[in-house]
């Protein structure tokens, strides 16, 4: 009883310390200096311009070695059907129609990937305060770029194996560890390795489990979405669909980033020596309720009059 009390404890006191109003306030004031939301659209339309090219050329690929396209992946991912299915099949068909990019083709499609990658550099490089590599880094965004394809099809393999449940729990927890390590191979790749491996760990540990919960919500939140976006909009519903899904995974990514970094650069002070004290914490705790408590008392007389 006496171990259930002290673990209780320690729970608590580690909740009060990295949710005190001070550092919370940091995290915040890290997401608005790298412009979060601005941000998360920004790389939302990137990654919507390379996603579809790119995933109808891997569509076609796939289809011709005898594997399942782009649409049929993504059908049976959210289980889609009726309209949502149709257009989803719409969009990524490339039955009956020429897939060869041609020069001109694969120049716009060679910077639209490098676009998005150099989307995700400036992330990192806005985050860590680094100073901008714009296309001298565009060899390590190519590099990324084949990363990322890889870690897809990876974890939509997983999925499509393993995800036999309702939420696809299994998948989920499985593509945690791969999301893990493929995030720390973004930050080292597109900051050319001017970010240290561990400084990266609080974001991709962050980042890979609030990604995995997002997974899990998808399930249930995506098909709707595609099913009920495609009956009112017909094939540019599914467009407006996947913006909706892909800024949702962006906001989770720049938030992940912004406390990613605050912790890392929390626990470089802890190691200093420089962490605050229990009752400095209990202090900053104080102050907030006593400043909540005097607002509420404020607005309830003022209902009162």
């Amino acid at each position: 009883m006496a171990t259930v009390e002290m673990d209780r404890e320690r729970v608590l006191r580690t909740l009060t310390f990295w949710l005190r109003p001070r550092f919370v306030l940091r995290v915040v004031n890290r997401f608005q200096k790298v412009v979060g939301f601005d941000r998360s659209m920004a790389l939302t339309s990137s990654a919507l311009t390379a996603v579809i090219p790119l995933a109808i050329v891997t569509s076609a690929l796939t289809s011709q070695l005898g594997g399942k396209g782009t649409a049929e992946r993504i059908i049976d991912r959210y289980e889609l059907t009726g309209e949502g299915a149709q257009a989803v099949h719409d969009i990524f068909s490339t039955s009956g129609a020429s897939t060869s990019l041609g020069l001109i083709g694969f120049v716009f499609f060679l910077v639209a990937i490098l676009s998005f990658s150099r989307s995700v550099q400036r992330l990192f490089e806005q985050t860590w305060e680094l100073k901008p590599l714009s296309v001298r880094n565009s060899l390590n965004g190519l590099l990324w770029i084949g990363g990322l394809s890889i870690y897809i099809g990876v974890a939509g393999a997983l999925h499509a194996v393993l995800g036999a449940g309702q939420l696809e729990l299994g998948a989920a927890l499985l593509v945690t560890p791969l999301s893990f390590l493929f995030l720390v191979w973004s930050g080292q790749t597109l900051s050319a390795k001017r970010i240290e491996r561990r400084r990266l760990v609080p974001f991709a540990v962050i980042a890979s489990v609030l990604l995995a919960v997002y997974a899990v919500g998808a399930t249930v939140y995506v098909p709707h979405l595609f099913n009920s976006y495609a009956s009112r909009y017909g094939v540019i519903g599914v467009v407006f669909a996947m913006l909706s899904s892909l800024f949702c995974v962006m906001v989770v990514t720049v938030a992940a980033a912004a406390l990613g970094r605050e912790v890392d650069d929390e626990l470089v002070r802890i190691r200093r020596g420089e962490r605050p004290a229990d009752d400095q914490v209990q202090a900053q705790w104080k102050e907030i309720t006593a400043e909540a408590h005097s607002r509420w008392t404020t607005l309830r007389s003022r209902r009162g009059r």
